[in-house]
């Protein structure tokens, strides 16, 4: 049964796009509904997926690297090279799998403003869905890399045609940058290909948990120079995606252009393929490079990096969007220096972490799109006095605003601090470092709810209406999750804890 669900969960919204192209154009309705009806399904089955999962049942010890044989699918695929159809998850997939299936059903009600080409975006958008879950439940290399690419054409054109003013510039931005990631990952799978040929074992080329075990560029006890060009390939493969600093200035463009259920997905989940490829392939398959300690340091400086100068830019901006899309930057550093440090508080805290920020980055994106459905403008100040002309938009807004700031009770709160335990028995000094972001983070929040929320309400801001319907049926369900994810931690921590044990046990 398990097998058959995550074919379900992956290719559903396959047979939502079939339908959708055999609907008229002309029936807008229908269109929105029935991809909004396709993604509650994915995520009904993906609920289900999560409590049949017993992460207990999970192979910690094994090649599998927590992976629980129950849910494993291998189909052979193209048999002369011995590519399958290899599915399976673990904690941290079904995480972030559960995390895809929420945002992408609650972001179709947020889509349902738009009204240019509505057929081809949904059945864009749903493709969209099928690549993301993909990549998170693949275990063969080469159709890890094909979901991948999958998901980078339909994001290209959702930018691109229903952006904003320089919607063409950020399409033609994030698809130059994700191909280079894509490209150095190609080289990699490559690399591994034809090794694994000149050992006899082609059987297992793409095979991503025996690559894990066997470690055929292993040259133990040293560390070649093929072994740290072909970690840094993969690094920076997924490092694009995170954004890591340098890497990271396609997403502001990204952000501020694409429409406001696309700015949900990218930072909601695209972001998170990053973090996951760099849990899931690039540490497990080079864990001797990843365990130099330069290498470690210099992956915790990257994190501490992120973390101070997304904040930074973040305090500095004037647009709505762009001061959230620069947090995102601030945010995924935490996430990275977690893991940096191959410590289990550290690695379940960056788990923690991306999950959070999908919740917390998600609501925030969805918040600056309410308002600017009635004010068709993002400058920070023109706003102010909102709170009182939309009460209960407001409330929504102070928990994604104190969500995003890591306040205790809220889920924000949960990562950095593990993160921060694992990271002080590493290094004090960078600890402290990274402290200062938690202050710029505050400061940024602090001033954008001053200049947005609060005051006297003005004139021009008379025809502003309270939330929709639709807005709220956005909006309640992350604002809940938020608020249980925050104090009931254990809901998300059980389910990975294992997963995180078996990455950390790599190192050891």
């Amino acid at each position: 049964m398990e097998k058959l669900l995550l074919s379900l969960i992956v290719f559903l919204p396959i047979f939502g796009v079939a339908i959708i192209l055999f609907l008229p154009a002309a029936r807008l309705q229908l269109i929105r509904a029935t991809a909004t009806i396709t993604c509650a399904l994915v995520l009904a089955l993906s609920v289900y997926l999560v409590y049949i999962f017993d992460p207990h049942a999970a192979n910690t010890g094994t090649a599998l690297g927590g992976f629980n044989k129950a849910t494993l699918i291998e189909l052979p695929w193209i048999k002369s090279f011995h590519i399958y159809y290899r599915l399976g998850i673990d904690g941290l997939a079904v995480s972030l799998v559960f995390l895809t299936a929420l945002l992408s059903f609650l972001a179709c009600f947020i889509a349902f403003p738009i009204k240019l080409q509505v057929k081809a975006f949904f059945v864009l958008y749903l493709l969209l869905v099928t690549g993301m879950m993909g990549v998170f439940m693949s275990l063969d290399f080469f159709l890890f890399y094909v979901f991948w690419e999958v998901m980078l054409l339909p994001m290209y054109f959702l930018i691109g045609i229903w952006g904003g003013e320089r919607r063409a510039y950020a399409a033609i931005k994030f698809f130059i940058y994700t191909l280079l990631g894509s490209v150095l990952i190609l080289v990699v799978i490559l690399a591994y290909y034809f090794k694994m040929s000149a050992l006899g074992l082609n059987e297992y080329a793409f095979n991503i948990p025996e690559l894990i075990m066997r470690r055929p560029f292993d040259e133990h006890p040293t560390v070649g120079w093929l072994q740290i060009v072909l970690f840094f390939c993969l690094f920076i493969g997924f490092a694009i995606k995170i954004p890591v600093f340098p890497f990271h200035t396609w997403l502001p463009d990204a952000h501020v252009e694409a429409p406001t259920a696309i700015s949900v997905i990218l930072a909601g989940v695209l972001l998170k393929m990053g973090g996951y490829g760099i849990l899931r392939i690039n540490y497990p398959l080079l864990p001797e490079v990843a365990s130099l300690s330069w290498v470690m340091y210099f992956m915790a400086l990257l994190g501490v990096i992120n973390i101070i100068y997304g904040a930074f830019c973040a305090l500095g901006q004037t647009d709505f969007k762009r001061l959230v899309a620069y947090s995102s930057v601030s945010h995924m550093g935490y996430a990275l220096l977690g893991i940096a440090v191959l410590s289990n508080e550290g690695v379940n805290g960056a788990v923690f972490q991306m999950f959070a920020h999908g919740i917390s980055s998600a609501m925030m994106f969805m918040i600056v799109g309410v308002l600017y459905e009635r004010a068709h403008h993002r400058d920070l100040n023109r706003f102010g006095g909102i709170a009182r002309q939309m009460p209960n938009y407001f409330a929504l807004a102070v928990v994604a605003f104190f969500s995003s700031l890591g306040l205790p009770a809220l889920i924000g709160f949960i990562g950095e601090i593990l993160v921060f335990l694992g990271v002080y028995r590493y290094s004090a000094e960078l600890t402290g470092i990274a402290l200062i972001g938690l202050l710029l983070t505050a400061s940024y929040i602090l001033l954008t709810m001053q200049r947005v929320y609060l005051g006297d309400p003005k004139e021009a801001h008379n025809s502003y209406r309270d939330c929709t319907v639709w807005e709220y049926c956005a909006l309640v369900p992350l604002a809940l999750s938020s608020i249980v994810f925050g104090c009931f931690p254990g809901l998300l921590l059980d389910l990975v804890k294992n997963s995180s044990a078996a990455f950390v046990k790599l190192f050891s």
